[in-house]
């Protein structure tokens, strides 16, 4: 948790937060838009900003659980990480083609391949 912003920022840290938890909504129905990371950046956003609304967040059944288990250093289950690395390959092969130029593309697969290279090698594997 961490320590509240001044008072004259507070607002904005809360309208971040809320900002940063509808990107985590759509990252739970979108398929290759993590969810995970918005909660999280969306959690210490309103530890900044309010803390009875990161308290909010923290009691979403699904989503508090997936925050505490990446501040307490838990990690991803197995099959969650098979889940987003084939996610993020999938999303960067099936929009490589729309992207016109050369540097775009390859920017964007390597911008794929280290969000894989994080999830496999940074990112403890939780075992159950």
């Amino acid at each position: 948790m961490q320590e509240s912003s001044p008072p004259v920022v507070r607002p904005l840290w809360v309208a971040l937060g809320f900002v940063l938890t509808g990107l985590g909504v759509l990252g739970l129905i979108l398929p290759g838009l993590p969810g995970t990371v918005w909660f999280v950046l969306a959690a210490g956003a309103f530890a900044r900003g309010n803390p009875k609304w990161e308290a909010w967040l923290l009691s979403r059944p699904v989503v508090g659980q997936l925050v505490r288990d990446y501040r307490e250093g838990r990690g991803m289950p197995l099959r969650a990480k098979w889940i987003a690395c084939t996610c993020i390959a999938l999303a960067v092969a099936v929009s490589l083609p729309r992207i016109p130029v050369l540097f775009g593309q390859l920017a964007w697969s390597l911008v794929g391949l280290a969000g894989i290279l994080f999830i496999t090698l940074r990112v403890p594997t939780r075992r159950p």
